[in-house]
């Protein structure tokens, strides 16, 4: 008699698994969650610095357009020393300008699609755990 009591101590009620089974989902559920709100922040800040050095790239670029702008006039009203000097200062600005945008095309490549991708994995090798067991 006490090995039949005794497994009956050891076997839980439908309601108890439920319960509990409800308990750990609810929890699977809340740690996904925080999986998914850390990723996209990661991505966000990403893109944030991606969109920035392109910004960045583009005030370059406009300074080195009025840089070239008076080059040309440098070179129309003086001798060729100084407009020569003003071309390879616009050219530099130009190629910093070339840099920051490469870069912050890889930032932005990097930050996309902005889709929370390993949390959707990870509820999805959860989902299919569960099938598995209660095909078990």
């Amino acid at each position: 008699m006490t090995a039949v009591t005794d497994q009956r101590r050891t076997e839980h009620s439908v309601g108890e698994l439920v319960s509990r089974a409800t308990a750990q989902l609810s929890t699977l559920v809340r740690q996904e969650m925080r999986l998914a709100t850390a990723e996209l922040a990661y991505k966000g800040k990403r893109a944030g610095r991606g969109g920035g050095l392109l910004g960045a790239a583009g005030a370059i670029a406009y300074v080195g357009v009025m840089a070239l702008a008076a080059t040309a006039a440098a070179a129309l009203s003086l001798t060729l020393p100084v407009w020569a000097s003003a071309l390879i200062i616009a050219g530099v600005l130009f190629a910093i300008a070339g840099v920051l945008a490469l870069i912050g095309r890889r930032q932005l490549r990097g930050a996309t699609p902005p889709l929370p991708e390993r949390a959707m994995h990870s509820v999805r090798a959860d989902v299919e755990e569960l099938k598995e067991r209660a095909h078990r």
